[in-house]
C-alpha cells in the first residue's frame, strides 16, 4: 500500500500554530487600521478652551464614518450648526490648505460650529450674531447649542469680529470664549477648510464617571 506523504504542517503543527497567530494579528492590526481612519477615532482634549462642555484631559470619540461616506460620494462633508468637531490645523504652515503637517505640535483641535459659507458673523458687545438669508437680522447661534450654564457655550463671548466666512470654508469657536482662552475663528486660527474636518464628536469616553453623547 501506498504511504500517504504527510503536509509540512502535518508533520510540524507548531508551524500552522504561529502562522495562525500572525495572521490573527494581522487581522486585527488591520482592522484597527481601518475603523480608526474610516469608522471612529478617539482624542484627548488638551487645555480649557472647550470649558464648560469638555475638559482637559477628557477623553472623547469622533464619528469618522459620516466623513468617510461623503467623501466616498465625491463631495465635502459639511457638519451640522452646534455641533463639536476635531479638525487638523494648518495655522502654523500660513495659508489653511488641505494638506496635514505632522511637525505642527497642536495638529488637531476641538472647536465648536457656528457658521457656514456666505454667512456673515459678528461678535459684539459679548453676544456673537449669524447673519444669513433665512435670518436677515440675525440669531444667537447659541442659543439651541447651550444646555445649561455648565454645558455648552459660555454666554459670554470676546472679540471684535463682523466678516463673511469664505466659500468650503466654517467659522468655529470654543465654548470658553471669555477672555482669549480660545484660540479659534475669532483671534487668529481663521475659517476652517471643510476638507480639514475629521469628524463630529459623538461620546465622551473619560471620565467614566462623566460619560455622555452628543
Amino acid at each position: 500500500m501506498e504511504r500517504k506523504q504527510l503536509t509540512i504542517f502535518e508533520r510540524h503543527p507548531i508551524i500552522k500554530d504561529i502562522l495562525s497567530l500572525i495572521v490573527f494579528v494581522a487581522c486585527i492590526i488591520l482592522g484597527t487600521i481601518v475603523i480608526n481612519s474610516f469608522v471612529f477615532r478617539s482624542y484627548n482634549v488638551v487645555g480649557i478652551s472647550m470649558e464648560n462642555t469638555l475638559h482637559n484631559t477628557d477623553r472623547v470619540i469622533v464619528n469618522r464614518l459620516a466623513v468617510s461616506i461623503a467623501h466616498f460620494k465625491g463631495e465635502e462633508y459639511v457638519p451640522e450648526r452646534g455641533q463639536v468637531i476635531v479638525f487638523a490645523n494648518g495655522e502654523a504652515s500660513g495659508p489653511l490648505t488641505c494638506d496635514i503637517d505632522p511637525s505642527i505640535r497642536d495638529q488637531y483641535i476641538i472647536k465648536r460650529v457656528i457658521a457656514f459659507p456666505g454667512e456673515r458673523v459678528t461678535v459684539k458687545d459679548g453676544v456673537v450674531t449669524v447673519y444669513n438669508d433665512e435670518f436677515p437680522d440675525g440669531f444667537n447661534p447659541d442659543e439651541a447649542t447651550r444646555k445649561s450654564d455648565t454645558d455648552g457655550p459660555k454666554k459670554e463671548t470676546s472679540g471684535d469680529v463682523d466678516m463673511i466666512v469664505p466659500a468650503g470654508e466654517i467659522f468655529v469657536a470654543g465654548d470658553n470664549r471669555e477672555g482669549t482662552h480660545s484660540y479659534d475663528s475669532r483671534y487668529g486660527l481663521g475659517t476652517i477648510p471643510y476638507c480639514r474636518i475629521i469628524g463630529p464628536v459623538i461620546f465622551k469616553l473619560f471620565p467614566f464617571n462623566q460619560m455622555r453623547t452628543f
